[in-house]
């Protein structure tokens, strides 16, 4: 009798859990606990200084819970190798620049560097994972134009490329939009949908948010206030409570089922 193949075990990613963070006695961060979507896009949204930021960094390793825990697939983050974290969660932040002459693909490069031995050459491997990053970023017509003369947008799509060069299971993005117009936003997230890493990703923008997350976390003054798909989460009281502004909530509809928020004001405002 043939037995049946076992399954695979499941990945549990990149989770937090009662995490609070103090800066100099301040509270930036409160028992925010996180869980990821499989595969999917977490979005992390809130008022600017609600702690978005801090949980990214939290969840790279680059800072310290005060206390809580991050774990990678229920392993506790402190006790994994830097080098091992670098294979497995790819980081994006807000804007990055260099002074020195970079192509494409040599930024794109940077992501296999946890791969290779120190001072050890690329091998084919690594280019084959360059290539193939720039490929799903449409960036093959752009891999040896200098850094410095490439728009935004295509910066933006280079750092994704150097963060999927690093074949992570995770991805971190902070506000990967901002100082984008509207094109190249709608670009970037359009990217982002299907790409494969588990993301968490922190946005300002409450329709985009709507728009491209399968879950969001509305924090607020460092707590997580709700969490939960964005047509459940993304209410008009909540936006009242948490933004202080007031809103219409277009529900999700069989046609489109995403919600759709209009701004009216702030609240006390009349209009």
């Amino acid at each position: 009798m043939n037995k049946s193949p076992a399954s695979a075990p499941t990945r549990e990613g990149l989770r937090g859990d009662r995490l609070t963070r103090r800066t100099d006695g301040r509270l930036i961060l409160d028992g925010v606990g996180l869980r990821p979507v499989p595969g999917g896009i977490t979005g992390l949204i809130g008022p600017n200084g609600s702690g978005k930021t801090t949980l990214l960094r939290l969840l790279s390793g680059v800072l310290p819970a005060t206390s809580g825990v991050v774990t990678l697939d229920g392993e506790p983050l402190t006790a994994i190798k830097r080098r091992e974290i670098a294979r497995r969660v790819a980081v994006v932040e807000q804007q990055a620049d260099t002074q020195v002459e970079l192509t494409a693909t040599d930024v794109v490069r940077l992501g296999r560097v946890p791969h290779r031995r120190v001072w050890a050459p690329p091998t084919a491997r690594d280019e084959e994972a360059v290539r193939e990053a720039l490929a799903r970023t449409r960036l093959s017509d752009r891999a040896h134009q200098p850094w410095h003369t490439l728009s935004g947008g295509e910066r933006q799509r280079v750092q994704i490329a150097r963060a999927l060069a690093q074949q992570p299971g995770e991805l971190l993005l902070d506000e990967p939009t901002n100082h984008l117009d509207i094109q190249h936003q709608l670009e970037l997230l359009d990217l982002l949908t299907g790409l494969g890493p588990t993301t968490y990703i922190a946005l300002h923008d409450l329709n985009l948010a709507a728009a491209y997350c399968d879950r969001v976390v509305v924090l607020d003054q460092g707590r997580v206030v709700t969490a939960g798909p964005p047509g459940e989460v993304l209410t008009e009281q909540l936006i009242a409570d948490v933004y202080g502004v007031r809103a219409t909530v277009h529900p999700a509809t069989a046609a489109d089922p995403r919600p759709y928020i209009r701004f009216l004001g702030t609240l006390g405002a009349t209009r």
